[in-house]
């Protein structure tokens, strides 16, 4: 016999189901409510005020500078506030504050729709308790555990103070722009009026700033400013909060802005710290102003004593009579964790950063990276070019002659090894045409060179502009062995409850240049600091070689209106630019000597708290002595023999023939080193022949 089954159950069954579902959501919700209830009770009133400075460390996290924008924190009472600024901030910020439990649910609602048919988020719920909550206790960031944390602190907040508390707090912290917190500062940064004394006109001005402090600021946006507040007095009409005749007053009222009075002043290194603000302002996406009063510690690669040598040597060196002008950086070459900035004489004076902002022509501090593309395109430190005036026939039909310093030439071949030691014009200029002027363009770029670069011959001694910043990041790379790094000035910044928001990442090091040439390249630029390389003139480096205690690769570089110096040891890089900011020529032969006396004092003073290090040749690479006049092996009739590398297979194989007996003072070969400091500090590798 078979079971029929009655059809009524089939009929039931969906609606039994249904029914459970609902039982179940409501237990659900009921029971979290009695979990967020207990958690707020048991969490306990938060505290309803928050001082949310910035702070900014040293890498010995040492604090190098505190940022709230100025005198900009008052707490005031309500009663104290125009009443007419409480009202128009009720009804352009949250209408039903008095009426909900923190949340609107209503306002949610109507949000959600919205954003439904837009197909996007172009409506804000939040209410002044939520907004209170995130101002005081959270960061700006968009995730789902900050809302989740929002709504729990709103959820304390509308339990254990009254209306009244939290509309208070909330009116004494909300930002207004330009560094000022709160009605108080805000009353007194824009009109120098108490908020007691503001204007209706003033007091809607005011109430249109916080949707956005920079979009709606009165001093760099008026017009913004000035349309948002004809709507909140529109507004305050419509809903009787004014009359006809108050309103029609209020929007016709002059706004009379108090003179602009902003001020940062920062305790160490005040052009660092700028380059600080700007770097966390991209990192974090938000203003300058958000960031000084979002609470945040900002760790930062600064080394205190190193920016004191800087500043050191540069008072010490410039005459402090003279108006020339200086951008300096130092960095870690492994990292591009920037060390030490200066980018003026008096930051009090002139907040220009020349080491960032300002691009001028680097001259012959260009030729490295020409020299490593040559290098690329079989060039050896032993590939002579004749060194004599030389004119160039451009494309155009028009005639380029390049001329060395002083019209002086060798008039004869010269050695790479020589020629970047002495800084001949000629022979870069020959080896930019002979490589094609794209070759200079590329490399440059690839080391990290970002500004625009003409690919023309005269790019070779530096006619272009760049920054002390780029310079001193793509030399890095020809000490630490071709790596690409990024010049920076933050390493982690947390937020004011120690969460880290951003933290550098150091991941696989790039290889942008070959390893090997790069050595090469970086033992050729210690020639400008070898007088065995002097011929037609002294090598750039003789008026400080005397100066330094250990070995230094550098080029140094020189135009009509600037003089730079930028070199580097295994543990530090670098470049020091001096000129004047109206680009007048440098005629004083002590103002073209600025940037080396700096460097070399600064170099030697920095390095004395580093171990001795030398530059560690790659294995790709031999070593031999050169005659630095012919480019080959050197004989021990040889006047002067340069200690050269060349990448294996590329080493010149037959020796000089232009010197005999008597020609070399001593007859031989220079002697080894009796320590190993000497053995550094006057060539890498002395054991090839002993």
């Amino acid at each position: 016999m078979k079971l029929r089954i009655p059809q009524i159950f089939y009929k039931n069954k969906p609606i039994k189901w249904l029914s459970l579902s609902a039982a179940s959501l409501i237990t659900l919700f009921i029971t979290s409510l009695i979990g967020v209830f207990l958690y707020c009770y048991v969490a306990g009133p938060p505290p309803l005020k928050n001082e949310q400075n910035t702070i900014f460390y040293a890498q010995d996290e040492s604090v190098i500078g505190v940022e709230h924008g100025g005198e900009n924190r008052y707490w005031i009472e309500l009663d104290e506030m125009n009443p007419a600024f409480i009202q128009a901030t009720l009804l352009t910020e949250d209408k039903r504050f008095y009426d909900h439990f923190g949340f609107d649910v209503k306002r949610i609602a109507a949000a959600v729709i919205q954003d439904i048919k837009a197909m996007a988020k172009v409506q804000g719920a939040s209410t002044i308790t939520q907004q209170y909550a995130r101002n005081l206790y959270l960061s700006h960031e968009k995730t789902w555990t900050r809302k989740i944390k929002e709504a729990l602190y709103a959820a304390r907040l509308e339990m254990f103070y009254d209306k009244d508390e939290i509309l208070e707090g909330y009116l004494n912290t909300i930002y207004y722009g330009h560094g000022a917190y709160g009605i108080e500062a805000a009353s007194r940064f824009y009109f120098d009026k108490h908020a007691s004394e503001i204007t209706l006109s003033e007091a809607a001005l005011l109430t249109s700033i916080p949707k956005g402090p920079s979009y709606y600021s009165p001093y760099t946006h008026l017009e913004n400013a000035k349309a948002r507040q004809n709507l909140i007095l529109q507004h305050m009409k419509e809903k009787q909060v004014i009359s006809e005749q108050e309103y029609a007053s209020a929007k016709n009222a002059s706004i009379r802005l108090a003179p602009r009075s902003e001020k940062v002043v920062a305790q160490v290194a005040p052009y660092f710290q700028d380059r600080v603000m700007q770097e966390a302002s991209s990192i974090l996406d938000l203003d300058a102003e958000s960031i000084r009063s979002g609470g945040y510690h900002i760790y930062t690669s600064l080394k205190v004593s190193m920016q004191e040598e800087l500043e050191k040597s540069v008072r010490e060196k410039i005459d402090e009579r003279s108006d020339i002008q200086i951008g300096a950086v130092s960095m870690n070459p492994e990292t591009g964790g920037i060390l030490a900035m200066v980018g003026g004489r008096s930051y009090s004076e002139s907040p220009y950063n020349r080491a960032v902002q300002a691009k001028r022509m680097p001259g012959s501090t260009f030729k490295p990276f020409l020299y490593y593309a040559a290098l690329e395109n079989g060039y050896t430190p032993a590939t002579t070019l004749l060194s004599k005036p030389t004119y160039f026939e451009l494309e155009d039909g028009t005639v380029y002659e390049p001329s060395n310093y002083n019209g002086y030439y060798a008039y004869e071949p010269i050695t790479l090894a020589q020629a970047i030691a002495l800084s001949d014009n000629v022979y870069a200029v020959k080896t930019n045409v002979f490589l094609g002027e794209e070759t200079l363009v590329e490399t440059a770029h690839r080391m990290g060179i970002s500004s625009d670069l003409p690919a023309v011959p005269s790019l070779a001694l530096g006619t272009a502009s760049v920054s002390v910043q780029e310079m001193v990041g793509a030399y890095s790379l020809f000490a630490n062995g071709g790596v690409a790094v990024k010049p920076h000035t933050i390493e982690k910044i947390t937020d004011a409850y120690g969460h880290v928001v951003y933290e550098r990442k150091q991941g696989d090091k790039k290889q942008v240049i070959d390893h090997d040439k790069a050595f090469v390249l970086a033992h050729l630029m210690t020639g400008m600091f070898d007088e065995s390389l002097n011929d037609y003139m002294k090598v750039t480096g003789s008026s400080i070689a005397d100066q330094l205690s250990r070995t230094y690769a550098g080029k140094s570089g020189t135009t009509k209106t600037d003089s730079w110096m930028i070199g580097f040891s295994p543990q530090v890089a670098t470049g020091i630019w001096t000129g004047y900011d109206d680009n007048e020529p440098i005629e004083k032969v002590e103002d073209h000597q600025y940037a080396k006396d700096i460097w070399a004092s600064y170099m030697e003073a920095v390095h004395q708290e580093h171990p001795y290090k030398t530059f560690a040749p790659s294995d790709g690479v031999v070593g031999v002595y050169i005659d630095p006049d012919s480019g080959q092996l050197a004989t021990p009739y040889c006047p002067h023999q340069r200690l050269a590398y060349f990448e294996e297979g590329s080493e010149p194989t037959t020796y000089c023939e232009h010197h005999f007996p008597g020609d070399a003072p001593e007859g031989s070969l220079p002697k080894p080193p009796n320590s190993d400091q000497e053995k550094e500090k006057k060539s890498w590798l002395y054991d090839l022949f002993f």
